[in-house]
């Protein structure tokens, strides 16, 4: 049920989509990930400059996430990227790894670890390897779980909000 706040959130944003068919996994994980940024504190941010969101592979993400690229966050404007490799997210505020593009968990996660991005994916298992955030399918009456890793994300001096905190799983590895 700690879902349910960051769906309402993000329902608005969705509005086109569920008009039309009931709203897709990426479109919900999309629509969570676009709100992350509520939720999230860094004392070296920049507010002064638009929040760089990434995407590397998910095909089926790139439709979502240029949708909901076009609304600001926060009051910033967004600058939306896809990415070619894990590399390229050096330049990102908040990345996403859809999981068909993932590779090797170990690999993916150590490369994004030296990065100032939050790193957020839908691959199981990632939050627990050393990501920050994994969007996971949750059981039968929640779609999507929210898993947190503070400890990887207090390496880059990112803090997440008590509110995400009580409606999220905090994963320690």
């Amino acid at each position: 049920m700690f879902w349910l706040p960051l769906v309402w959130v993000a329902l608005p944003h969705l509005s086109g989509w569920a008009q039309s068919a009931p709203v897709s996994e990426h479109a919900l994980k999309s629509a969570l990930f676009f709100k992350l940024p509520l939720f999230v504190y860094r004392a070296d941010e920049a507010r002064d400059r638009p929040l760089a969101v990434c995407l590397l592979g998910g095909a089926a993400f790139a439709s979502p996430f240029e949708k909901l690229a076009q609304a600001s966050i926060d009051g910033r404007p967004v600058a939306f990227a896809r990415l070619a490799s894990v590399n390229d997210a050096a330049r990102c505020d908040f990345v996403f790894i859809a999981q068909a593009e993932s590779g090797p968990i170990d690999q993916l996660v150590k490369r994004l670890a030296a990065m100032p991005a939050v790193s957020v994916s839908d691959v199981p298992g990632f939050a627990q390897a050393g990501g920050m955030v994994e969007l996971a399918m949750g059981g039968q009456g929640s779609p999507v779980s929210i898993l947190i890793n503070r400890k990887a994300a207090r390496t880059q001096n990112i803090e997440f909000n008590a509110q995400l905190l009580r409606l999220a799983k905090v994963v320690e590895p």
